[in-house]
């Protein structure tokens, strides 16, 4: 179910970021990605609280870890839906500049109607 305007709900985002955790075609929504970040943190640290609780330290970095496949492909689709190549995943490697500029990019509002990879996923949720 979404929410206000069409705009993705967590649950749905974390579903349908899950459904594509090694697509890297097509495009992802601010919902889907920020919500998809949201639910890796707050894994990760319940996975170390309970990780400290049962004295396996690693817990929570594991969780991460295996979160990490989802979230690069999230964020190579969030670059879909700007129009921009996912090669521009690169940036990660500039400290500091790098990370501010995907920021900045990923918060922008997607491409209106389809764009070189693929359809608006915000089309049809009103």
């Amino acid at each position: 179910m979404h929410g206000a305007a069409g705009v993705m709900g967590f649950g749905e985002a974390i579903r349908t970021c899950l459904s594509k955790n090694v697509t890297f075609s097509g495009r992802a929504s601010r919902a889907e990605f920020y919500f998809l970040n949201l639910f890796v943190i707050i894994a990760s640290l319940v996975g170390g609280v309970i990780g400290a609780a049962i004295g396996a330290r690693l817990f929570g970095e594991i969780i991460g870890l295996g979160l990490l496949l989802p979230i690069i492909a999230a964020s190579v689709r969030r670059l879909h839906d700007i129009d921009r190549s996912g090669w521009w995943m690169l940036l990660y490697f500039v400290p500091l500049i790098g990370w501010i500029v995907l920021l900045v990019w990923s918060c922008r509002r997607g491409t209106v109607g389809p764009n070189h990879y693929g359809a608006d996923p915000l089309a049809g949720r009103d």
